[in-house]
């Protein structure tokens, strides 16, 4: 099995970020944790700050034979329409993850417009939100 992990911007500053939303872990640690939870699938892990390359590697995802995506499309959650047109293209299990829980944050994050072109969303959970989004895609494709 083969998963997708798209990060959008200013993930890449994890660990640097305020702590109390998004943790301690940088990405890369983060990354890691994925990886070493689950040794069996085979992962290719992204970030990017640019909507266009979160947009052309959605496009490539059949392409490339992957079994799911997830995404943490950042602050591209609550405003690109271009991100949430790509991921309706995608025809593979999707899950979108926030580490913050965005319910009890500012009033513009609690509306995510990607999620609506997603199987689901997980938020709040830190890097263990990651892990859940791993489990939902294993159970999405079992046969």
């Amino acid at each position: 099995m083969k998963i997708l992990v798209i990060n959008g911007p200013n993930l890449n500053k994890l660990g640097e970020r305020d702590p109390n939303q998004y943790g301690t872990f940088s990405l890369e640690t983060i990354n890691g944790l994925i990886s070493s939870e689950f040794p069996e699938i085979e992962f290719q892990f992204t970030q990017s700050n640019h909507e266009g390359e979160i947009v052309d590697l959605l496009q490539s995802v059949e392409k490339e034979q992957f079994e799911g995506v997830i995404i943490n499309p950042g602050g591209y959650a609550h405003s690109s329409v271009a991100i949430r047109d790509a991921l309706e293209i995608v025809k593979i299990p999707k899950v979108e993850v926030h580490l913050s829980n965005l319910a009890k944050r500012e009033e513009f994050r609690k509306q995510t417009i990607t999620a609506s072109a997603t199987d689901g969303y997980l938020s709040g959970f830190g890097y263990f939100g990651y892990f859940a989004a791993v489990y939902l895609i294993l159970k999405l494709t079992a046969k």
